[in-house]
């Protein structure tokens, strides 16, 4: 999979709506965080250059507003991921049937892409206490686990900047608001048992992962389902969990997955329904008084192009309320 070339999205953008001036809002890009693939792969890779051009092109983020993250520090990444683990990632690499596993092939170029996107989160949750909201171009990795990675997801990133914020003693409490289409089992999973994080998934109930772990709150939707019936169950949960668990810090795994036509989702919200989903987000958390992280976790158009133009709604949406402090209806 070549690097897309800078034209490739004028397919699909000018048919979305204009866009507000840049505002202050810092987010977290790195040009590597495009990795070739193999001819063919269904993971989308080319969406993250896709996004960041879409963005700085049509004047929705400023050129200063994009901070280019480092590579993770192994010892960040150790305070969720198992040193046996880590060793593979950083040594021999991973067997063929961890690679299997994970979805994507193991090389020196995808450890050093998972760094960057982790510390891109990382980054983005330090914008977001200083400013109220910030988001990274990438990250939502939500089903690596501690000791192996799946469904295209090397590294946690989220659970891993919640764990550094921790230990630096920036929050004490997180919650991490996860609406791929996808349960994040591997989030559940590092966070199980533990007060100080709270996860709520909001997912397709058969669909991937087959096994699902337990999150703090699981709310499981049939195929189907549509704008309403979505927007419906986050205004019957995500309300009460941000009145009842006090946070410091909120993540938003904005997936696109959800989207009518996604290869994966299995779900039919329309554009706009997805556009009123990320506006809903940020208003209600805005109206909470917390901060706000965003991701980008999941999505799997019919090409990569389709899939950033839904990426990108959450920002447009963010820049919006930054600007004027409310969100538009």
């Amino acid at each position: 999979m070549a690097r897309p070339r800078r034209a490739e999205y004028h397919r699909i953008f000018p048919a979305l709506p204009s866009s507000p001036s840049a505002s202050q809002l810092k987010v977290s890009h790195h040009p590597d965080y495009f990795l070739p693939l193999p001819e063919g792969h269904p993971f989308p890779m080319a969406k993250y250059t896709l996004v960041h051009e879409y963005l700085v092109a049509r004047g929705v983020l400023a050129v200063d507003d994009i901070v280019q993250p480092r590579e993770a520090a192994r010892a960040d990444l150790e305070r969720v991921h198992a040193a046996g683990y880590l060793d593979k990632l950083y040594g021999a690499g991973l067997s063929a049937d961890e690679q299997r596993r994970l979805g994507v092939p193991w090389s020196e170029r995808l450890l050093r892409r998972s760094r960057l996107a982790v510390q891109g989160t990382l980054d983005a949750a330090g914008h977001a206490l200083r400013d109220g909201l910030a988001g990274n171009l990438a990250g939502g990795t939500h089903h690596a686990f501690t000791d192996r990675g799946e469904g295209f997801c090397v590294l946690n990133d989220v659970a891993v900047a919640i764990r550094a914020l921790q230990a630096s003693g920036s929050i004490d409490r997180a919650l991490v608001i996860d609406l791929d289409v996808h349960q994040g089992n591997g989030t559940a999973a590092i966070f199980a048992g533990d007060p100080s994080v709270f996860t709520l998934s909001v997912h397709g109930e058969r669909n991937y992962p087959a096994v699902k772990m337990r999150s703090s709150l699981d709310v499981g939707l049939p195929d189907g389902t549509g704008d309403d019936e979505y927007l419906e169950a986050l205004r019957s949960s995500v309300p009460q969990v941000l009145s009842g668990f006090r946070a410091d810090l909120v993540f938003y795994l904005a997936g696109v997955d959800v989207a009518a036509g996604d290869r994966y989702g299995r779900f039919a919200l329309s554009t706009a329904g997805v556009r009123a989903r990320d506006r809903w987000v940020l208003e209600t958390v805005r109206q909470a008084g917390l901060p706000l992280v965003i991701t980008l976790a999941g999505g799997y158009a019919r090409d990569a192009a389709s899939t950033a133009a839904l990426h990108c709604l959450v920002f447009e949406e963010a820049v919006r309320l930054e600007r004027t402090g409310t969100v538009q209806e």
